[in-house]
């Protein structure tokens, strides 16, 4: 079953700690509120593991030798610490926060310092990438060690006080938080724990009798792939089932960030979990000649059995401040099947996970993502987005996608879905679709969290997960659920010329101004638009006159011939003037185009009233015929885009009408309003 979690009690340690990043103000910027506490936290929450591994050793050694002294003890276990090195972590000093706090306060940075280098290689890491070592000498210089330090000395945060999921809660609380003082965009958000679990009961994992491998490429704190073993082990029914979910099941992921990518180490080390989670960028090479760290888990061997995401929405990847140029390296590879707008990666992600799926014969892959609406329908036809989506749909990897409920993040209150992927779809799912509508399976949350004013409960999970096991056989039958063939969410784009018709409902011309340059090519452009005849009414002024001239240019004539030939005429005695005296012909020929081309030209002319328009076709419906029922005017011509075009509207599908409310009803409520109005401000005058 889930974990419950007290969200009061959260909140309240939540607050408390957001108290010691408010002592910060004046001396750090907002946005450096979180360097400065997030790494202590982390710390204190390892000092924690290790204060209880030592209390247990110690323990155990009395129990077994009760006649040593404490001092003797102490030793042993010190031994077995940094010697043996049984614990997950260990410190060499045997400084605690707390008695550092104890000593001399002009020593707390030396003091401070020496406990930080003190701990094991792991723990070295996870300091490093929070960049700890040069906060603490800011600290000092503002005088906020000792605040800090004397604040989480003593501050329960071992896992015998805090579960795993209730520290999670609490990271993605502060980190709210942290993001909102500093002006992050809605795009870094975080995942609650309960999505997590919908999206893990979705993927259907197995409990392991072989090797099952669990991939994240934008892993963050590590809640994805620390649920998903968590779900296991509660499944496990004995001893030997959770033995091999500790044995087989391993940990993948990638983070950018890293303070994310520390917490996330720090609490894989916490759980004494043997995970590969890599620093850098999992969209783009890994290689010493790129800016920063790539995929890391890109090589032919790098495939996994189970993959779930939640990618940052809108993050832009293209700019002098993006990685457009290292992922163009992989535009013929990953991917060959389109790049997605450069203002959001999202497709990315996705194409990544494709990347690092098992072949179908070796099992294959499942995958759970989770997108905003944007990767559904964005992108016309031919784009990168489209291409994506008919790479996906025409090979048969997308299962199913999960509408959820909007409110239920902490940065952010928009409709999100799951994306449900395989490249084995048993027999039943293949060449199908399904959507599940699950935008009404929530409850409200009895406090909420930022944004996140919904929660889905065991309940909610169990009705969708239900919608989805037995949605194959049932179809429409359940309205939450509707199932389509991969080709339904195919569409023509055609472009179709057709010709207007005037308030008789004849063929329509038009007499307009021509605007653009008499030149060779755009009068093609006319003639093959047209390819009918079209009337010329040019006005043209020499330096000695003026002259009209009026004629018919024919689908197979030149204008610049015809064109020419009518000034010659118009101006034959100003010509014949201009010519006089020149030797050659060629002299003639050159004097006759410099004074057409100088002469000043007002063109009007007359064609049929083409209307060029672009429509949009279900795939399997007849182009022609879909084309005379909808223009219902003359057909010129029409031509289909080269590829299909791919969307997905999950809204359009499960939309169902609402009348508007009757006008009487409308307008009682409006009288019971004014009534009510009317007694609150009665109210305020008694």
């Amino acid at each position: 079953m889930q974990k419950i979690v007290n969200k009061d009690k959260l909140n309240n340690l939540a607050n408390e700690i957001w108290k010691s990043a408010e002592r910060l103000r004046g001396k750090f910027k907002a946005y450096e509120y979180q360097s400065v506490i997030l790494p202590m936290i982390v710390i204190r929450r390892l000092e924690c593991v290790l204060l209880r591994w030592r209390q247990d050793q110690a323990d155990e050694i009395a129990g077994k030798r009760p006649e040593l002294r404490e001092e003797e003890i102490l030793d042993m276990v010190k031994k077995l610490e940094c010697r043996a090195k049984k614990a997950p972590l260990f410190n060499t000093t045997d400084w605690t926060l707390e008695k550092i706090c104890e000593e001399d306060p002009s020593l707390r940075k030396t003091h401070f310092k020496e406990y930080l280098n003190g701990f094991s290689e792991n723990v070295q890491e996870i300091i490093d990438h929070f960049h700890y070592r040069d906060v603490i000498d800011r600290m000092v210089k503002n005088s906020r060690l000792s605040p800090i330090l004397n604040q989480y000395a003593n501050e329960a945060l071992g896992p015998e006080a805090l579960s795993n999921l209730e520290m999670g809660y609490v990271y993605e609380e502060l980190l709210r938080r942290f993001s909102e003082q500093s002006g992050e965009e809605a795009g870094e958000h975080f995942t609650p724990r309960e999505v997590i679990r919908l999206m893990v009961e979705l993927l259907e994992i197995p409990l392991p009798e072989k090797h099952i491998s669990v991939y994240d490429p934008a892993c963050g704190t590590g809640g994805m792939l620390t649920v998903a073993k968590e779900y296991l082990y509660e499944r496990a029914g004995n001893e030997s089932e959770q033995s091999n979910v500790r044995q087989f099941v391993t940990l993948h992921g990638h983070e950018l960030s890293p303070g994310n990518y520390a917490i996330c180490k720090a609490d894989m080390l916490i759980k004494e979990e043997d995970a590969a989670i890599c620093f850098g960028n999992s969209l783009i090479p890994d290689s010493p000649n790129s800016p920063e760290p790539g995929d890391q888990l890109a090589k032919p061997g790098h495939k996994f059995d189970y993959m779930l995401s939640n990618p940052p929405f809108g993050v832009t990847w293209g700019g002098k401040d993006g990685y457009a140029d290292e992922a163009g390296k992989l535009s013929t590879t990953r991917y060959r099947a389109g790049m997605p707008r450069t203002n959001d990666g999202a497709f990315l992600f996705l194409q990544t996970m494709l990347a690092k799926m098992k072949p179908a014969d070796k099992g294959g892959s499942r995958m759970a993502i989770i997108f905003n609406g944007s990767p559904l329908s964005n992108g016309d036809c031919g784009s990168g987005e489209s291409e994506i989506r008919r790479w996906i749909l025409e090979n048969d990897w997308l299962d199913a996608i999960v509408m959820l409920p909007d409110q239920l993040f902490y940065n952010t209150g928009i409709f999100t879905y799951i994306w449900l992927l395989t490249n084995n779809k048993p027999e039943s799912h293949k060449d199908r679709v399904m959507l599940i509508d699950g935008r009404s399976c929530f409850e409200k949350e009895p406090k909420s969290f930022g944004n996140k004013r919904n929660r889905l409960t065991i309940q909610n999970m169990a009705d969708i997960k239900s919608f989805y096991q037995k949605g194959w056989e049932q179809g429409d039958d359940n309205p939450k659920v509707k199932i389509f063939k991969t080709k339904d969410f195919a569409y023509h784009k055609v472009s179709v010329v057709f010709w207007q018709t005037d308030d008789n409902d004849e063929p329509a011309y038009v007499t307009e101004p021509f605007s653009k340059a008499l030149t060779p090519a755009n009068m093609k452009k006319e003639q093959e638009f047209y390819d009918s005849d079209l009337e010329f009414s040019i006005a043209l002024a020499s330096m000695k006159g003026i002259a009209d001239i009026d004629f018919t240019l024919t689908p197979d004539q030149t204008f610049a011939k015809v064109f020419e030939k009518a000034v010659k005429e118009a101006f034959k005695l100003e010509i014949k003037g201009l010519t006089t005296g020149m030797k050659t012909a060629g002299e003639k020929t050159r004097a006759v185009k410099k004074f057409i081309r100088e002469l000043k030209k007002e063109v009007v002319y007359t064609h049929r009233h083409y209307v060029t328009d672009t429509e949009y076709i279900p795939y399997g419906e007849n182009i022609e015929a879909f084309l005379k029922r909808e223009i219902e005017k003359p057909l010129i011509r029409w031509a289909d885009s080269p590829q299909l075009g791919y969307e997905i509207l999950p809204n359009r599908y499960f939309y169902k009408y609402v009348p508007p409310k009757p006008a009487d009803a409308l307008l009682k409520e409006f009288w019971d309003l004014e009534e009510e109005a009317a007694g609150l401000l009665k109210g305020l005058v008694e």
